[in-house]
């Protein structure tokens, strides 16, 4: 009897221990390449999901062919009216400033500033995230205030830090350009210039400003020799142990979900209470909108306010964990930070593959021209 359960604690710990060793086991560079280079998703090793990531979770992937909404189809002579109009400074109260001044083509339609500037040379309090693939978008500006595209473009004329303009006297001030009537007629069927028509020309243009296929994107498709295995060894670390993917899902690389990830500044300078700015809800504090994560090497500075110059800065601290916010815990609106958020314990050539991975992710290098304005 002593024998038997001596040999059963045996095989008991000898097959305990082969199954750790089996989950523990890593993956050679090759194994990597072949998994996530085979051109079939189902093969990929699991991500590494928290529970708050599991809901409405999609892997990271190909971008799907873009769709225009219903309400506001696409159509030629639409994009080229809403071309025109996102780099007309005219739809300003000081003649000066357009929607390129903060979405620059030369600029990965992006600022390169901390945070934009607007009218009277005031600086606004976010940075301007890049508009490149954002018909992929589902929410807008870093606290959601937008429910639509449309929304979203018709905001800054309004916003009197940026471009201090009232919709109507844009909508007058556009109306007395000769030059604009037979752009409206074409794209609309009429050429009255209306409020409406307006936003949904600025919205289609901004949707076909689309990135092509990145190197991730080939790689992932089956061209297994476009990644190099510092990159794919980024790829897998992603998915797995630094817990990128929990928030930078999906193929527009965004959950376009809204987190606290530590940022908040609660009672210092630079605070910015984000998505509780809206919605009221004392949860909501210092939760902001996930940012894509495609062309980030090109859009820099990084996160809400635009702190954080480079990418391995960023890494670096959600390395870290990211900051635990200390002050006026008593206050019921001390902000919580998300639960996904702890050390990763990333060495430096672990950081430096996941950075190379990020860097894949861009593709767009077409600069455009700004176009003739009609007069």
């Amino acid at each position: 009897m002593k024998y038997f359960l001596s040999l059963s604690a045996v095989l008991f710990l000898a097959y305990s221990f082969s199954d750790f060793t089996a989950v523990q086991k890593g993956y050679t560079p090759q194994e990597l390449r072949d998994l996530y280079g085979s051109g079939n998703q189902s093969l990929w090793p699991k991500p590494h999901l928290f529970d708050e990531a599991k809901e409405g979770f999609q892997d990271i992937g190909v971008l799907s062919k873009p769709e225009f909404p219903v309400d506001n189809p696409y159509s030629e002579a639409k994009e080229e009216l809403g071309k025109k109009l996102f780099f007309d400074p005219r739809l300003s109260k000081s003649g000066q400033i357009s929607c390129a001044n903060c979405h620059d083509p030369e600029l990965a339609w992006a600022d390169g500033r901390r945070v934009a500037y607007g009218h009277d040379r005031q600086l606004g309090t976010r940075n301007a995230p890049t508009v490149l693939n954002i018909v992929y978008a589902k929410k807008y500006f870093w606290d959601g205030r937008a429910a639509t595209l449309e929304d979203q473009a018709k905001a800054p004329i309004e916003n009197p830090v940026e471009m201090n303009f009232h919709s109507r006297l844009a909508v007058k001030t556009i109306a007395k350009i000769k030059g604009y009537k037979e752009h409206f007629q074409k794209a609309f069927g009429s050429d009255k210039v209306t409020e409406e028509n307006i936003v949904k020309a600025i919205a289609t243009f901004e949707r076909t400003i689309v990135s092509p296929k990145s190197k991730f994107d080939k790689f992932v498709s089956g061209e297994k020799d476009a990644l190099t295995d510092s990159e794919i060894n980024g790829l897998h670390l992603f998915r797995t142990k630094a817990n990128c993917i929990n928030c930078h899902n999906t193929p527009y690389f965004s959950d376009q979900k809204f987190h606290n990830v530590g940022l908040t500044y609660f009672g210092r300078e630079y605070e910015d209470l984000g998505l509780y700015n809206i919605s009221k809800k004392n949860e909501d504090v210092g939760k902001f909108k996930t940012a894509t994560l495609r062309e980030i090497s090109q859009t820099a500075p990084y996160m809400h306010n635009g702190l954080f110059p480079n990418i391995r800065g960023v890494l670096n601290m959600y390395n870290a964990g990211m900051p635990t916010e200390k002050r006026n815990r008593e206050s019921q609106l001390a902000p919580q930070k998300s639960k996904m958020l702890e050390k990763l314990n990333l060495t430096d050539e672990e950081l430096t593959d996941l950075e190379n991975f990020l860097n894949t992710l861009h593709s767009y290098k077409y600069k455009m021209r700004a176009p003739e304005l009609p007069k």
